[in-house]
C-alpha cells in the first residue's frame, strides 16, 4: 500500500492533494448574506431515478440507510453501523436549521445487535454522543473504530474497545474480518480551538468473502480515490456522500458534489454504490431533491448503468 502514515504538522493533521481551506466566521457570514449564492438546475416536475433496488433477501448481505451518513450493513454473521446519529439535532445545542428532517428508519431502540461501529471523524453530525453512549450501553462488547486521535474522546466516556487506525493501517478482528482506514479529504473538530487536531478518513471492510467502502466525509481529488481502486481488486459496495455540496466554492475541497462522486464510484471499480449525506438534514444551499438529479445528470454523462449508483430512499434495503 502507498499510503504513509499520515503525520501531523504545525500540531495538526492536513490534506495531501489541496491546501486546507480557510475558511473562518467571516466566510460564513458572507455566505448567509448571499455572497456565495449559485444558481441550481432543478429537476423536472415528477423526476425519479431511473432505477431502485430491487427486492431485499435478509439472508443475503444488505444495507439499509438509517439517514443520513448512517447505515447498518449485514455481511456474514456481523452486524456494521456507520457512522451513527440517531439524535433530532445535528449539533451540539437544538439548533433548529440543523434539526432533523425525517426520523432514522430505524429507532435506536430497535437495532439489531451490533458488532461493529465504523466512525469517520468528530464532526458533531458523525460522532453524535448520545448515540454512542446507547450504542455502547446496548451493546457493550462492540468493536469501535476510529481514526487517530478520537481513541481520546471514548476513553473519557469509558468506551475501552476501541481501536484508532491511520491512514493505511488495519485492524483484523477474530472472525477474520479486515478493517482498513482509508484517505478523505475533509477536516476534524468539535470546538474553536481544536481543528484538526484528530484524522478524518474512509474505511475498507473485507468481511465473509465482501469487500466494502464507506468514504465517509470528503471532497475529491485525483490521486487518493484512484490508489484505493488500485489496492483493492474488487469493492463488493461503496457508500458515498452526494449531498451538503451548494455553494461549490465554499464546500467543494471538503464535500463532493454528485459529479464527483460518480469519479469516486468509478475510481475505486465500485459494483454497486450508495448515495448518503443527503435527505436527512439541510446542511447547505442545494435544495433537497437536487441531488438524485445531478446524480443522474452524471451517471448519464459518463453512459454508466444508473443501477450501479442509487440514491435510495431512507429506509430501503439493498443486496449486494
Amino acid at each position: 500500500m502507498r499510503w504513509k502514515k499520515l503525520d501531523k504538522r504545525l500540531g495538526c493533521f492536513i490534506n495531501r492533494y489541496i491546501e486546507d481551506p480557510k475558511h473562518n466566521l467571516w466566510d460564513v457570514i458572507l455566505w448567509r448574506f448571499g455572497h456565495y449564492d449559485e444558481q441550481h438546475t432543478l429537476p423536472p416536475d415528477n423526476f425519479c431515478y431511473p432505477a431502485q433496488p430491487a427486492s431485499c433477501d435478509l439472508k443475503l448481505p444488505y444495507a439499509v440507510w438509517i439517514g443520513h451518513s448512517t447505515f447498518l450493513i449485514h455481511v456474514g454473521h456481523l452486524n456494521i453501523l456507520t457512522d451513527p446519529l440517531f439524535s433530532d439535532h445535528c449539533s451540539p445545542i437544538p439548533i433548529r436549521s440543523l434539526q432533523r428532517r425525517q426520523d432514522p428508519f430505524i429507532p435506536i431502540e430497535k437495532l439489531p445487535s451490533i458488532d461493529l461501529v465504523l466512525l469517520s471523524h468528530n464532526h458533531y453530525d458523525h460522532l453524535d454522543e448520545k448515540s454512542v453512549r446507547r450504542i455502547h450501553q446496548m451493546n457493550p462488547n462492540a468493536l469501535w473504530v476510529v481514526p487517530t486521535g478520537v481513541r481520546r474522546w471514548f476513553v473519557k466516556r469509558t468506551i475501552a474497545n476501541v481501536f484508532e487506525l491511520n491512514w493505511g493501517q488495519a485492524h483484523a478482528t477474530e472472525d477474520g474480518s479486515r478493517i482498513t482506514a482509508v484517505p478523505a479529504q475533509h477536516f476534524s473538530g468539535r470546538g474553536l480551538w481544536d481543528e484538526n487536531r484528530t484524522l478524518w478518513c474512509g474505511y475498507v471492510v473485507e468481511c465473509a468473502g465482501k469487500t466494502f467502502y464507506f468514504a465517509g466525509d470528503t471532497g475529491y481529488n485525483n490521486v487518493d480515490f484512484k490508489e484505493i481502486g488500485r489496492h483493492w481488486a474488487s469493492i463488493d459496495l461503496s457508500l458515498i456522500p452526494i449531498g451538503a455540496y451548494a455553494p461549490k466554492r465554499l464546500l467543494k475541497p471538503i464535500h463532493v458534489c454528485p459529479k464527483e462522486a460518480v469519479e469516486i464510484h468509478c475510481d475505486v471499480g465500485s459494483r454497486l454504490s450508495l448515495g448518503m449525506h443527503w435527505n436527512t438534514f439541510s446542511l447547505s444551499d442545494e435544495p433537497v431533491d437536487l441531488p438524485p438529479y445531478d446524480l443522474y445528470l452524471a451517471m448519464q454523462e459518463k453512459n454508466l448503468p444508473f443501477a450501479t449508483f442509487m440514491p435510495v430512499n431512507i429506509g430501503t434495503h439493498v443486496n449486494w
